[in-house]
This record gives C-alpha cells, structure tokens and sequence, in this order.
C-alpha cells in the first residue's frame, strides 16, 4: 500500500495545468516542427534521402518504443519526478541538435529526444489527471485546455519550422524547443504536487521492459521503413512479424507476472481505458496523415513555400481550440461518448470534404473551408477521449494508462502515415501531373474520413454510457490495491 507524503504546500492546479499544457505543446510541436525544415538540413549537413528520414525516424522510434517503460517508471517512481527528468532530458537534446555538425549528431539528438519525450508525456498527463480527478466542470475544462494546446503545437509546428527555416535557418528549430522546456520546467518545480512516497512494489519488471520496448520499437521501424521497402518486402514482413512475435511474449510475461508487472493486464478490462486507447489510435492515423497530406498539397501542388503553408494551417490550430474550449463548456451537457462520437463524425465529414481536392483549387474552397468543419470536430473528442483513458483507474496506474493513450496515439500516426501514403501512392501511380498527385491525397483524406466514421461507432459501441461516479471509482481503486497486496 502507498502511503502518502504531505502535498507541497504552493501546489497549484493553474501551475500543474499551465505545466502539462506546455509540455504537450513542446511534444505535439517537436512532431512537425522539422519536417518543413529537412531541405535546409540536407543541405546544410549535406545529408542523403536516408538520412533525412532518419532525422524523423530516429525520434519515432525511441519516444514510440519506450512510452510504455516511461508510463511505468512514472507510477513506480513519481510522476513529478519523472516529468523533470523528461524535460531536462528533452531541453539538453534539443540544444544538442541545435548545435549539431554532422547528420550523425543531429541523429542521435532526435533520438535522445525520443527518450526524453516518452518519459514526459505520459508523466504529465498522469498528473493532469491527478489534480483534477473525475467528477464536475474543472477537469473538462482542465482537459480542453491541454487539447488545445495539443492542436496548437501540431499546427504551430508547420508554422515555426517554415518561418524558421526560411528566415532563420534550420538550427532554430531545435533551439526553439529550450526556451519552453525551461519554462515548464519551472512550473513543474514551483507549482506542482510532491510525489506521493510509495512503498517497493516488487522487483522491476525487466523482462516486460525488453519485450515490450523492442516490440513496439520494431514495429514502429517496420511501419515506417516503409517508404523505401514495401509492405510485402521481406524486410518489412520479417520486422512485423518480429514485433508480433516480442508483444506477444510480452503479454504472455505479464500474464503471469507475480510481481509489479510493465502492465497489469487487468487494466484492459476497464472499457473506458480500451475504447479510448481504440478511438487514440485510430485519432492519430487520421490527424497526424491528414497534416502531412495538406501540407505536400499546399506545397507541391498549389505552389506555395513553407511560411505560407505553415499560416495556412493556422485556421486549423484555431478551429481545433475553438473545438476544445466548446466540449470543455457543454461537457456538462452531453456525456463523453455523445461529444467523442459527435466530434469525430464532424471532422470525418471535414476530411470527407478534403476528399474533393483540385489540382487548381483555392485556399477558401479546398484548405479553409474543409479545416474549419474537421479541425472543431476534433477538438471537440480529443479533449474527451483522452480524459476517457484515464476514468476509473486506480491512482498507482494511471501513468500506465496515460502511456498507453500516448502509445496508442503514436503508433497511429505511424500506421497511419504508412497507410495513407501507401494509399495515395497507390491511387497516384507513376503518373507525376498535379492532376494525379492530387487524386492520389483525395483517396487518402478520404480514407482517413472512413477511420473517424470508425471511432464515432467505437464511441458508441465500446465506451460506458456514463463515466463511473465517485463510489464506482473508488471501488476500483480498492480492487487495484487489493489484487497488487495478494499478488505480492
């Protein structure tokens, strides 16, 4: 049992939220930010097509492998405790790469990224949802909030990378992430609850540890090493089915762990935490494709450079916003399914609308009006879905489960940009006219339209009817701390 240590007296749930808000901007704002500045690397560190990948890779690999192992380390040794590590981690790498001389160097910059980020993110949405628990409007809005921050880094990202790029150079996109690492960390430091003193649980769960972060690690390189070797290639087969073959032995591990095991495979029972971590993954495939379509769109087929672009986007950052600031207001009104279902049929109609590109469109017609419609549908179920994850899971757990969302949203948007690729790349053939091009991302955006349709039915299907009360919270955490003291 964990006995708990006298709360910081200066601890604030404004700071903790202004703390993890800024940790999910530096996070969802490092996924794009250096894909609009790969040309200015390339040239600069005279890096081949490879390597310009692997500038993307290499931060994929290690924050998608080791978001499990870092939820877990939360939980066992405090999620305040990790958080800082996380960011003093991600600051120091960014400035690493920043000041990078060689492709190698920047390399391994983005891969201590990677670390530093699978350690801070579940971290701090285990705290967010400690400091504002289940039950009434403040953990609505506290969740709305740190949606709209997620919104705002994902499309911030396009935007700074270019401006950056363009006027500044490359280098300042790596620099640009200190300053608001610092910032957070002195949040973190000033306003956030000590961690609570917990007792051993046991022995580390090595075992799970390597299973599950060289599974997910090799299936993550699989995913993405697909777009130099297809998906029949032996490569790519032989690494899927590697990483099949390490989850599973994975599972069979904790199965029988007596222990404290990576991850309690009770917790898959809560169908809140199954439904969300559904709708995360299938979320991830959808956005994180359709920002990387959009993008290639504006740019290689309507001719505009990476600044424009990037402000291009800016009305699906608000739109987003916009989305998370409404279910946070009406949360009150309408359950969590009603707003997730809700919010993911109108962004599917967005991406639907997406779906009838030109290769001689306009801004209003093809760009605004579709990212208007998809982008407040959005964040009208992020806030919601997320918040979902993490209802009715026991406090010495929720770090887990918080990696599990994040796990779920990351390999997403790995499958999904392999998917979709593959989808357009298929519809657009060998034929290189914008008119071909262009229809080869209208059937990906309206793949991704079809996957949102999909998480409105899981909404629906899988997810309670209403969020447990109090007491049902309470007797789960009860049975949690009742099945870990008989397993030990």
């Amino acid at each position: 049992m964990s006995t708990e240590a006298t709360v910081r007296g200066d601890a604030s749930p404004r700071v903790t939220l202004a703390a993890v808000s800024l940790v999910q901007l530096l996070v969802s704002l490092d996924l794009s930010v250096v894909n609009v500045a790969l040309p200015g690397i390339g040239e600069d560190l005279a890096a081949g097509p490879v390597e310009l990948s692997w500038f993307i890779h290499a931060y994929a690999l290690t924050f998608g492998g080791l978001l499990l192992l870092g939820g877990k380390a939360a939980d066992r040794y405090g999620h305040r405790r990790v958080l800082l590590a996380g960011l003093a981690l991600f600051g120091i790498a960014s400035l690493a790469g920043g000041f990078a001389l060689t492709s190698g160097h920047l390399i391994a910059a983005r891969a201590v990224q990677g670390v530093g980020a699978a350690a801070l993110q579940p971290a701090s949405l285990a705290v967010l949802s400690a400091a504002f628990p289940p039950g009434g409007p403040a953990r609505a809005r506290a969740f709305g909030v740190w949606s709209a921050m997620n919104a705002l880094g994902a499309a911030l990202g396009v935007l700074v990378g270019g401006v950056l790029t363009e006027y500044v150079g490359w280098r300042w996109v790596m620099f640009v992430n200190v300053p608001v690492a610092v910032v957070a960390l002195v949040l973190t430091r000033t306003g956030v609850a000590a961690d609570r003193q917990r007792s051993a649980r046991g022995r580390i769960d090595v075992a799970g540890a390597v299973l599950a972060t060289a599974g997910m690690t090799l299936l993550v390189y699989g995913v993405v090493n697909t777009d130099r070797q297809s998906w029949a290639s032996p490569h790519t087969l032989l690494c899927l089915v590697a990483a099949a073959g390490l989850l599973a032995g994975f599972v069979a591990v904790e199965h029988r762990a007596t222990t404290d095991p990576l991850l309690r495979l009770g917790l898959l029972r809560n169908r809140s935490v199954v439904g969300a971590n559904l709708g995360n993954l299938l979320i991830g495939a959808s956005i994180t494709s359709a920002f990387y379509l959009m993008s290639l769109y504006i740019q290689d087929v309507l001719g505009h450079g990476p600044a424009v672009t990037g402000v291009m986007f800016l009305p699906f950052a608000l739109g987003i916003i916009a989305g998370s600031l409404l279910a946070a207001s009406i949360d009150q009104t309408f359950s969590r399914r009603a707003l997730i279902a809700g919010g993911a049929a109108m962004t599917a109609a967005g991406f639907a609308w997406f779906g009838f590109i030109s290769p001689d469109g306009g801004f209003a017609a093809d760009v605004l009006g579709p990212s208007i419609v998809a982008s407040v549908g959005f964040g009208i179920c992020l806030g919601p879905i997320v918040s979902t994850g993490t209802v009715g899971v026991a406090s010495h757990e929720v770090g887990t489960a918080s990696s599990l969302l994040s796990s779920a949203r990351q390999l997403g948007a790995t499958l999904g940009l392999a998917a979709l690729g593959t989808v357009a790349h298929v519809v657009t053939g060998a034929d290189t006219s914008p008119a071909a091009v262009t229809a080869g991302y209208a059937a990906a955006m309206t793949t991704a339209a079809g996957l949102l349709i999909a998480v409105a039915v899981i909404a629906w299907a899988v997810l309670p009817r209403e969020g447990p009360d109090p007491a049902t919270s309470r007797q789960a955490r009860d049975g949690h701390h009742g099945e870990a003291h008989e397993q030990k």
